[in-house]
């Protein structure tokens, strides 16, 4: 028993070890579930820092739709703050607003801050990473597979714009 034990904390030592260092990070979901990012490695994953009452939340209707196009070859995750004193109160609120006005549906992590010494673990890295912190709402980092690259967009660069779907095209199945 001591026998497979050992093997059993090697292999998933060994697992986490093949998953390089951005990827090394759990989210709990406004719906509860848990997203492990290094499951999702081999895609991209477009990050964006969200807010319920800002002039960019419209943009919520292209991540929905980029997201539901493409949601079996990118991962779409919406991280809300209330950095820039624009989000609601509690994650409940900002779940009801994102799905009852904007129909979203990829997934959404609870509240959390994406700047300055109390920014999560992950922005700490992507701004380490870009050299870009977020400097408003619906900033957006996109990170290629494997993490080979990480590319930073101003909130006003829309999620199908030319400038980000350039780069995220390649990795698409159903090209646009």
């Amino acid at each position: 028993m001591k026998k497979l034990l050992f093997v059993l904390l090697l292999l998933s030592s060994s697992a986490f070890a093949e998953c390089s260092d951005i990827y090394q990070h759990q989210f709990k979901t406004l719906q509860g579930d848990t997203i492990n990012l290094c499951d999702y490695q081999n895609k991209p994953i477009l990050i964006v820092n969200t807010a319920s009452k800002c002039g960019f939340t419209p943009q919520f209707e292209a991540l929905e739709s980029l997201y539901k196009q493409h949601q079996s070859n990118l991962l779409i995750i919406g991280f809300p703050s209330n950095d820039f004193n624009q989000e609601l109160k509690s994650d409940k609120e900002i779940g009801d607003f994102c799905k009852k006005t904007y129909q979203v549906n990829f997934p959404m992590v609870t509240k959390t801050s994406v700047v300055g010494p109390a920014a999560n673990p992950l922005y700490k890295k992507l701004t380490q990473a870009t050299h870009q912190a977020p400097m408003w709402n619906f900033y957006k980092y996109l990170i290629l597979p494997e993490g080979k690259k990480i590319y930073a967009f101003s909130s006003d660069v829309s999620p199908d714009s030319p400038e980000l779907m350039d780069k995220l095209k390649p990795y698409l199945k159903n090209k646009q």
